[in-house]
């Protein structure tokens, strides 16, 4: 049993002060990964604190309603609620995605694998993500 632990470590990469200096990332790059990743949270939670307002919009509606002065259109506060909670899960795939790309980033950098540059997957699925949103309220803000 201690032998197959044995083995299973000495398969794991090796950490980035074991490797020989000449492998070794600079400090800077992991600097710039965090950076990344900072970005992505950041736009991340920006996306749920809009969605958030943009869902509590639906509230709003409802208590102009009450009261007999709502200049919206009935539906308006329930496509502002929808829209609100698709932004917000926008925001949390944002995150989730964001931080398992930081992860493996950094694990491809302690290894020494070579690392070349690639479009960044998450930031195309949040710009799909936001552009179907964004047609989606276009084409209701223009059904008039």
């Amino acid at each position: 049993m201690h032998a197959a632990a044995g083995m299973a470590l000495a398969s794991l990469p090796p950490r980035s002060d074991q490797m020989p200096e000449q492998q070794r990332p600079e400090p800077d790059v992991f600097f710039s990964a965090e950076r990344t990743y900072l970005a992505w949270v950041r736009t991340g939670v920006a996306l749920m604190g809009f969605g958030f307002v943009l869902a509590r919009f639906s509230l709003l509606a409802h208590q102009l309603r009450s009261m007999g002065s709502n200049p919206l259109p009935e539906d308006a506060s329930d496509l502002s609620r929808y829209f609100g909670i698709a932004l917000v899960m926008v925001g949390v795939l944002t995150l989730a995605a964001a931080t398992f790309s930081h992860v493996r980033t950094v694990r491809r950098l302690n290894s020494g694998e070579p690392f070349v540059g690639r479009p960044t997957w998450v930031g195309i699925l949040v710009a799909v993500l936001l552009a179907s949103v964004g047609t989606l309220m276009s084409l209701y803000l223009l059904r008039d």
